[in-house]
């Protein structure tokens, strides 16, 4: 039943879409393809939308109810204008194609709720689309569009390209071939296999293509940003190598943590880093060692004072706080070793580990998580993997996929054999995923705490291996086993370049034909 604007005070607003808006994206996606036998898109293919292009996802609100939706990126013409499958070049719903570089605005998606049927919603978004595409000065728009009338009508027609022909003759009628058409699209194609999926559409996909007329006439247009928050030129960031020693009051463990936000604050950093555990400290205040469960119980007593503590040092020194990770008992009962993210703005984020390590499970009973999501900040979307969560490659690959550029990896190891694993897998994320990853460990010792008995640790801010970086893929790197820090600044222009024209281009070469990452958690 179509939903009517009849109240004045009503208002409907075509903007670009925002991180708050992804849960009702996916909400309304969810709904808009039930019954088709397609689903809608998941919160972190959402997410990675927006992180990828942020100015070219748009959506319509009603009240602040997200009742449209509209998904592009750009690619080059030899990539948009040849045949291709939907998950390949949208990578599998994720926009990791989005080519700065790319001449065509390719349209991923476009969905309106169907309670607001008879306002021309769907107009509306196709509009901001050629919008875009002018002011980006985009030589046009290309995509591939459903069929959904093709299942039931093809016996009539005898092939798919008789009946597209009827439809460009106006001797037939579809939904969306025929609301394309009206808005100046042309058939150039059409692709078998395109999104196998479709059974409305029998997989195909009709690629069409729309110029822009003012690129057609030289008219100079020029860009403009409207969207989002701040990408500086760098990002600087600082890991602490923290020491792990005996501390008399949960007073004096907050003064260790404010002296490295300050120092790294003076030093006018973006990003403060903590490891893994580096709370556990706090159970040298009971003077004992205690059994598992009083430990974890210990660590809860203090979660509150400590987010408060971080996130005012966060606000206090302007700068962003990679929380380390701690044991936290959450609502269900269950214990997570949760990393707290504090943004300068006062916003608090919570990454769980997704993977325990066997002492973990044995020493604390902690369990994993289930949610990953990349988290926006004032220096561009980041992502966060406790520890052992680095040696898994597709939980960095589902956060590449969502936009990051840095990635956070706190650890605590106890001794070299495990801390290399640790450190030789953030180089290979680093490498195949195109990105930089920041390692922050524990050093000393904690004799009346189990399963904290030794640190070994050197901390590092790694980078992907090509010539634009460090020789050796490391910005920066601490003697091992000393309280201390290292500072790197990060250039995200840099990794876009790595990325687009490196001597290789890990994102960009996927087969995306032959293999998918689906995440079936939160």
């Amino acid at each position: 039943m179509t939903r009517e604007l009849s109240d004045p005070a009503s208002k409907l607003v075509v903007r670009n879409a925002r991180h708050g808006d992804v849960p009702a994206i996916a909400e309304l996606s969810e709904r808009v393809y039930a019954g088709t036998g397609l689903h809608g898109y998941a919160e972190g293919a959402v997410r990675g939308q927006i992180n990828h292009f942020p100015e070219g996802q748009f959506v319509i609100l009603v009240d602040d109810r997200v009742v449209g939706y509209c998904a592009t990126f750009r690619v080059k013409e030899a990539v948009g204008l040849k045949r291709h499958t939907w998950g390949e070049i949208t990578g599998n719903g994720h926009a990791s194609r989005h080519d700065p570089d790319g001449d065509w605005l390719y349209g991923m998606e476009v969905c309106v709720d169907p309670d607001y049927r008879g306002y021309r919603l769907g107009q509306r978004l196709y509009n901001a689309r050629k919008q875009l595409c002018q002011r980006l000065g985009l030589k046009g728009i290309v995509f591939a569009g459903r069929l959904p009338t093709l299942a039931k009508r093809l016996k009539k027609f005898g092939s798919v390209e008789a009946y597209v022909e009827a439809i460009r003759e106006r001797q037939a009628r579809d939904p969306v071939l025929s609301f394309q058409l009206r808005n100046g699209f042309e058939v150039i194609d059409i692709i078998p296999g395109y999104l196998t999926a479709d059974h409305q559409s029998m997989g195909y996909g009709i690629h069409l293509r729309w110029q822009n007329p003012k690129v057609a006439t030289n008219e100079e247009v020029k860009t403009s940003k409207d969207y989002g928050g701040r990408l500086p030129d760098s990002i600087r960031v600082g890991t602490v190598q923290y020491m792990q020693r005996r501390v008399l009051s949960f007073d004096e463990f907050l003064k260790m943590v404010a002296y490295f936000v300050d120092v790294v604050a003076d030093y006018s950093g973006d990003f403060v880093v903590f490891p893994e555990m580096f709370t556990l400290q706090l159970l040298s205040i009971e003077d004992q060692q205690l059994s598992p469960a009083e430990s974890i119980e210990a660590l809860t007593k203090y979660t509150p004072r400590l987010i408060e503590a971080l996130r005012d040092m966060a606000l206090r020194y302007n700068i962003n706080i990679i929380g380390g990770s701690h044991p936290t008992r959450v609502e269900s009962g269950r214990v997570e070793n949760i990393s707290y993210v504090f943004l300068r703005d006062g916003t608090v984020h919570e990454q769980p580990k997704i993977h325990p390590t066997p002492n973990e499970v044995y020493w604390w009973n902690i369990e994993g998580g289930s949610t990953l999501h990349a988290i926006d900040t004032d220096c561009g979307p980041i992502g966060v993997l406790i520890c052992y969560d680095a040696e898994f490659p597709e939980l960095a690959r589902y956060l590449t996929d969502q936009g990051i550029r840095i990635l956070f990896v706190p650890f605590c190891t106890d001794e070299r054999q495990s801390y290399l694993r640790v450190r030789y897998c953030c180089q290979a994320r680093a490498v195949e995923n195109q990105l930089y990853v920041v390692m922050s460990g524990n050093v000393g010792n904690l004799p009346n705490v189990a399963n904290m008995d030794i640190q070994y640790a050197q901390s590092c801010i790694l980078t992907p291996c090509d010539f634009p970086f460090a020789r050796d893929g490391i910005a920066a790197d601490t003697t091992p086993n000393v309280e201390t820090v290292a500072i790197a600044d990060l250039r995200p222009e840099t990794l876009t370049m790595a990325r687009n024209n490196g001597t290789v281009k890990n994102l960009r070469d996927r087969r995306h034909d032959l293999y998918r990452l689906q995440w079936l958690g939160k």
